[in-house]
């Protein structure tokens, strides 16, 4: 891990200004938070994320954490109070900020728009963590003006924080996330949706499958309001092509008897198949690359813990791990994702050691 070397600024106490600020902080970097809400800054700052901002600080990096349709307006602003510094943001929206920017006639050499692919539910100060970003892509949108220093400082903060560093240009930006991020929040929300008018009987029955695909539909409304807005070209296009697939699945379901019907659904299957392998597990692979073992575990304290003390100390490192709760019964069920070569010693010695597998 490399550290932060200069002092950082944040502008905006949310979730991501105060998880970047905790772990910066904890490097012993200088920080100083600022943000339109005194409170937030009050709750960032008796968080650990750094100390409130002062007109004598002379920071290395500013990092603009504020909604989208802010954006623009104060990295124009922290451009021109401090003109020896340079500017990222971490908007989820990057070529309407930079067409913004150059309309306000900001000096725009020394910044470069940047998105940590990470995020929470919750928002807000408390939301915060150190380790959010730990092993996360962080875009990095340097554009045709943008120094190389200022690209260098955005490089050097994604690395302090443990990213994993990615560069593309903002247009190119904007297309990937209108599909792998702002597509699945409407899927989401609209999957969601459709539960508020039914039986509370039916929705008792969920599994897991409902609470992964509706897990983000929690989010804030008017946050995800504006980042539409500001992509709402790219976004359109994906929904139209999903639009599309979804009305050929329904009208193969209107007549399942004809064999055409059933070859076509069970492409929509067979193709869902094989997209979801593309989606990188830990380190950038697939999760077919290991092998799979499920543990079933009372719903007790100190459970979880006493499994992976186990697992630890038969030797083997765990690459994965996914938790399965279900609420009607005092179980929950722990998926383990370890090297292929080592699952059947992982089974003989949980076996050993009386632990219930799946």
């Amino acid at each position: 891990m490399n550290k932060f070397v200069g002092s950082v600024r944040i502008v905006g106490a949310g979730l991501l200004g105060t998880s970047i600020g905790l772990a910066l902080t904890k490097q012993g970097v200088d920080v100083s938070i600022t943000s339109r809400s005194k409170k937030s800054v009050e709750l960032a700052i008796n968080y650990g994320a750094g100390r409130s901002a002062t007109d004598s600080d002379a920071p290395t990096l500013i990092v603009v954490c504020v909604p989208p349709d802010q954006t623009a307006e104060i990295i124009a602003q922290e451009l021109n109070k401090f003109p020896q510094a340079f500017v990222t943001d971490v908007a989820s929206v990057k070529q309407s900020i930079l067409l913004s920017l150059e309309k306000l006639g900001a000096p725009i050499e020394r910044y470069v728009g940047s998105h940590p692919m990470a995020g929470r539910e919750r928002g807000g100060a408390l939301a915060g963590r150190a380790d959010l970003f730990l092993g996360r892509p962080w875009i990095v949108c340097a554009h045709s003006k943008s120094l190389p220093a200022a690209t260098d400082a955005v490089r050097d903060l994604a690395s302090a924080l443990e990213s994993s560093v990615v560069e593309i240009n903002a247009k190119d930006h904007d297309r990937a996330v209108a599909l792998v991020s702002h597509l699945p929040q409407l899927v989401a929300s609209l999957l969601a949706s459709r539960l508020i008018e039914s039986d509370s009987k039916d929705v008792a029955l969920a599994g897991q499958g409902l609470r992964d695909t509706t897990r983000i539909a929690s989010s804030d409304p008017d946050l995800w309001l504006q980042i539409f807005s500001a992509n709402a070209d790219q976004v359109s296009e994906v929904l139209d092509a999903f639009a599309a697939d979804l009305k050929e699945a329904s009208t193969a379901l209107g007549d399942l008897s004809k064999p055409e019907n059933r070859a076509t659904l069970r492409q929509v299957l067979s193709l869902g198949n094989t997209g979801v392998e593309k989606i990188p597990g830990k380190h950038g692979t697939k999760h077919s690359t290991y092998a799979q073992v499920i543990v079933m575990i009372d719903d007790q304290p100190g459970q979880l813990a006493k499994l992976l003390t186990d697992v630890g100390e038969i030797g083997i490192n765990l690459e994965e791990l996914k938790l399965e709760h279900s609420p009607s019964a005092q179980i929950g069920l722990v998926e383990l994702y370890i090297a292929h070569d080592k699952e059947q010693k992982l089974i003989s010695e949980l076996e050993l050691r009386n632990w219930r597998l799946v």
